[in-house]
């Protein structure tokens, strides 16, 4: 298998990873921080969407950080296969619940009017935005391990 840039073990895959887990725990805590979230379906999916992204990239991250520290190659093709279905499995679940939860939003506080609490209508709109930057690195980290299953 080839080496570049994001594979396992290497700093970019590392950096990837901890910003996957940053933004996944900053959009759980600004959502579960307001009082009714639990009213809405799309926010309860987007919980629980981060709450699994939360999971997967910290546990890959320890795995990053150890093959990082310990200059070791992750590039078993086994490996490598279940990185490929963890991160398409996250990505997918992550756009679903950022995508649907932004469109409640829009809904619910802007078209519909029905946003008469200043603070959680802003904390709604936050866990949003940070659920999409969870997006991205998890979408460019499920690009590289694709990549590496296809060039391996």
């Amino acid at each position: 298998m080839k080496d570049f840039p994001g594979t396992p073990g290497t700093l970019l895959a590392l950096a990837l990873r901890i910003s996957q887990f940053v933004f996944a725990a900053g959009s759980i805590a600004s959502m579960a921080t307001t009082p009714s979230f639990f009213n809405f379906t799309a926010f309860c999916y987007l919980i629980a969407s981060m709450g699994l992204q939360v999971i997967w990239s910290f546990g890959i991250a320890l795995l990053d950080a150890y093959a990082y520290v310990s200059k070791k190659v992750l590039h078993n093709a086994v490996l490598v296969s279940l990185f490929v279905v963890g991160d398409w499995v996250t990505a997918t679940l992550s756009l679903a619940a950022a995508s649907s939860s932004a469109g409640i939003t829009v809904l619910y506080f802007n078209d519909l009017g029905h946003c008469h609490f200043g603070e959680e209508c802003q904390k709604y709109q936050i866990s949003v935005a940070l659920a999409f930057l969870s997006w991205l690195p998890i979408s460019i980290s499920s690009l590289i391990m694709l990549w590496l299953l296809a060039a391996g």
